[in-house]
Parts: structure tokens; C-alpha cells; sequence
């Protein structure tokens, strides 16, 4: 892959708990990207948010990154990184590009599983692209949830690479966002011809009910989730009333 743009792929999300279809995406993209003879992946960053999130059933992230760390104990490329679920409170996803981007800039790799390859200096450091499912870009539409210069940071200035879920097509969230339309050269959109329709919440409620969730999430994830007794009727009502923290953070950043 001589003369291609090295790329890493950062997943952000709440992984609770993380899944095969959270790990499929990484394989789908990779895939699509190596596939546009433009770019060679590598590296992939599992980043899962903060308990400041405050969504429904959260659980610690203690908990959600030992999970995640278990799961990909089986991939060479992608690696799990803890400094967003480590924040004091929500960051946004914009602040987490950042901060990864800086330090691949500072050439520190500091959650990726692969060596850099080795570039010339006029090649740059490699570019960084937020890794979806088609469920995220209807995230974009939701009020108060996205500052649009947010959006046209994440999709203009760093790029999505956004896969296919279900009867969820991205593209026409790209058609109807003009956001996303005017940066749609960025918008990598990967088709997943076989489909994978595991959903952590049902995962959830199948673990709170008793019922198998094998081959839904790795074995080794399983067994830490029976060890420290998650997901629970009482942990699915943790934050059951309160707002998500981006519709109640006013902080604007620099």
C-alpha cells in the first residue's frame, strides 16, 4: 500500500456493554477504506464516554472499559483508550478528535496496537476519522444535542467514515443535512451487506431478564458481566431522570 494516506479510525459511543456488531464496524471499514486505494488504516480507537454522560443505564466506566479491553483482547489493530471515560465530566465528541489528533501530530500512539509506518516526512502524520453507524448521523438532527460548528469540525475538518445499520441508510442523512452535504467528500459511506442487528440495549434487557446473550458479546465480556453482577433492573434506572449531559452543558470551547 506504498503511497497511501495512513488513517486511524476513533470510535466513540457509551459501549454498554460492548458488542460484536461495536467491533464488526472497525473490520467494515477498514475494508471500504483500504478498498478506495486512497488510504491505508493504521490503527482503531475505541474511546467510551464518561459517566458524566448521564444516560439511562450507564454503567461505571470502569466497567464498560475493562469490558471493551477484554473484547478486542482478540484484535492486532484496535486498541481501547481511556482518557475521555476518564473526564470529570462530558466531553464533547469535537474535544475528543482533538485530542487524539494532537497526539498522533506528537507522533505519541499513545492507544493504537500497530507501529506507525514509516512515512516520509512530507506525507504528514496520519489523518483521523470518526467511525460510525448510520444510527449517528441521526444524532445530527436531534435539537440541542449538536452545535453545528461541532458538526462542520467533526465532518469537514477530520471526516466520518459511517456504516449502514438495519434499514438505516446514511445517505439519505447526508442528502438532507446541508451540512453533511457540503462536506459529503469527506463522508465515507460503507455498506454492510451482512447484517448485524445487535443493539446493546437489548442486550441489556435480555442480561436484566435472565436470557443467554452469547455470540452477542464476547465470552470473556459475558463472564466479567456475571463476576461483578451488571445490568440489573436497578442499574437500568441510574440516570433514569435526568437530561443528557450535551443538552445542559453550556460551556463553549475555544
Amino acid at each position: 500500500m506504498a503511497g497511501r494516506i495512513p488513517l486511524i479510525l476513533l470510535a466513540c459511543g457509551s459501549f454498554n456493554p460492548i458488542t460484536h456488531q461495536h467491533m464488526r464496524l472497525f473490520e467494515l471499514a477498514r475494508d471500504h477504506m483500504h478498498q478506495t486505494g486512497l488510504y491505508q488504516v493504521v490503527g482503531g480507537i475505541v474511546s467510551p464516554v464518561s459517566d458524566g454522560y448521564s444516560k439511562q443505564g450507564l454503567v461505571s466506566s470502569k466497567h464498560r472499559l475493562a469490558m471493551a479491553r477484554l473484547a478486542l483482547q482478540s484484535s492486532d489493530w484496535v486498541a481501547v483508550d481511556d482518557w475521555e471515560s476518564q473526564q470529570a465530566d462530558w466531553t464533547e465528541t469535537v474535544v475528543t478528535m482533538r485530542y487524539h489528533h494532537s497526539c498522533i501530530v506528537q507522533q505519541r500512539w499513545p492507544s493504537t496496537k500497530t507501529t506507525p509506518p514509516e512515512q516520509p516526512p512530507a506525507s504528514g502524520p496520519p489523518q483521523l476519522k470518526l467511525l460510525c453507524g448510520a444510527d449517528f448521523l441521526e444524532t445530527f438532527k436531534v435539537p440541542g444535542l449538536w452545535r453545528d460548528e461541532h458538526i462542520e469540525e467533526v465532518v469537514g475538518r477530520f471526516g466520518l467514515v459511517c456504516v449502514s445499520r438495519g434499514g438505516l441508510q446514511p445517505e439519505g442523512a447526508v442528502h438532507e443535512s446541508d451540512l453533511l452535504h457540503k462536506h459529503r467528500h469527506n463522508v465515507f459511506l460503507v455498506r454492510e451487506w451482512i447484517r448485524n442487528e445487535i443493539s446493546a440495549t437489548e442486550v441489556r434487557r435480555a442480561l436484566r431478564r435472565g436470557l443467554s446473550v452469547k455470540y452477542l458479546v464476547p465470552d470473556a465480556v459475558i463472564d466479567y458481566i456475571r463476576e461483578h453482577k451488571l445490568y440489573t433492573q436497578a442499574s437500568e434506572l441510574k440516570n433514569k431522570d435526568v437530561k443528557l449531559r450535551p443538552f445542559t452543558k453550556q460551556t463553549v470551547l475555544d
